[in-house]
């Protein structure tokens, strides 16, 4: 190809995905700019084959070998492209690293990503999958992003509207699944007068901690740093993708239903009920710590699902499996994937 990119065969994908399982991809090509990769996608041996992007691939279980082409989104970059009084405007390439996003914001005191400091993955990734932590939602910060169509090569921008987010979702994941590859994503943010949010009773115990009463964005994002590195291993320790399955809503009166059988319950006012705390019905269930051959329940959040070391996805995914039934079978919850499956 005239940009030089490689296109390579048989690739291994261990290094490509947090939870370090083995697959291969039948072909992978890393790219670094939107020229690399609307070049990629005119490839006689990609143009017609399926495509899998990847970012931090901190989100993903392989339970197989992919047999088409695998891109591995490395567009870099990151520039405030609007600043004013109140608010400022970020624009990040999407294959930057989101903890790097939220780092460069914090330096400059901008408000609006701090509770979502050091979660894996990639700034691309993010508006996919709506990514979310201690009440707050990478939606709430969205500005727009620029996404390329596979099928055409035209680059087209969305806003808030058009991309449909909901809990751990949007458009992306649904009606334009595989339609679209994001390019660059921009956050509006604030400059002062920050709306820090601390509802989250772990961060508000932090900070009490900590004796911050007014505490700024560098002290929720310190905060949420400390919580998120006491709770959750670390991927280049130990293999996995963080929260494997989302939080189930229910209604207020199947809340209320729960609550009275189980007064523990630990849960989340919504408009239409509650989210119930998946970590909470799975340790309930009994598998906080549990190990099933080379994968487990970690032993301090059961809802991280983990690689002792060999594992395969398809491992990994039967304990899902069973973990959804004894859920299921107890409390009447059926629990969703947050992890995509490949």
């Amino acid at each position: 190809m005239g940009t030089g990119l490689r296109v390579e065969r048989d690739y291994s994908l261990r290094e490509c995905n947090t939870f370090g399982v083995e697959a291969k991809a039948a072909y992978y090509a890393r790219v670094t700019s939107r020229e690399e990769l609307a070049a990629l996608l005119q490839d006689n041996p990609v143009r017609d084959r399926e495509k899998l992007v990847l970012g931090g691939g901190s989100n993903i279980l392989f339970t197989r070998d992919f047999d088409g082409v695998v891109i591995h989104n490395a567009i870099g970059g990151i520039a405030v492209v609007e600043q004013g009084d109140r608010e400022a405007v970020v624009e990040a390439g999407a294959g930057v690293v989101w903890h790097d996003l939220v780092l460069f914001c914090l330096e400059r005191d901008f408000g609006g990503l701090e509770n979502l400091a050091l979660i894996p993955g990639s700034v691309g990734a993010s508006p996919i999958q709506n990514i979310g932590a201690y009440g707050v939602e990478m939606k709430d910060a969205f500005e727009s992003l620029d996404a390329l169509e596979v099928a055409t090569g035209r680059v087209r921008t969305f806003g808030p509207l058009e991309c449909c987010f909901g809990y751990r979702n949007s458009v992306f994941k649904q009606a334009l699944r595989g339609q679209y590859i994001v390019l660059a994503v921009r956050f509006r943010l604030t400059t002062r007068d920050h709306r820090v949010v601390t509802s989250y009773g772990a961060l508000q115990e932090a900070l009490r901690a900590r004796g911050i009463e007014h505490p700024t964005p560098r002290d929720i994002a310190d905060a949420v740093t400390e919580i998120r590195r006491q709770k959750l291993p670390d991927p280049a320790e130990l293999g996995n993708a963080g929260s494997f399955f989302k939080n189930p809503e229910v209604s207020q009166e199947q809340y209320e239903a729960l609550k009275r059988e189980h007064p523990g319950l630990v849960a989340f006012p919504t408009p239409g009920g509650a989210k119930i705390a998946a970590g909470w019905l799975i340790e309930q269930c009994g598998w906080k710590g549990k190990r099933v051959g080379n994968t487990g329940a970690h032993a301090r959040q059961a809802l991280v699902l983990v690689n002792y070391g060999g594992a395969t996805g398809r491992e990994i995914y039967a304990l899902a499996q069973e973990i959804q039934a004894s859920v299921l079978a107890r409390f009447g919850i059926s629990l969703e994937m947050e992890v995509n499956l490949v």
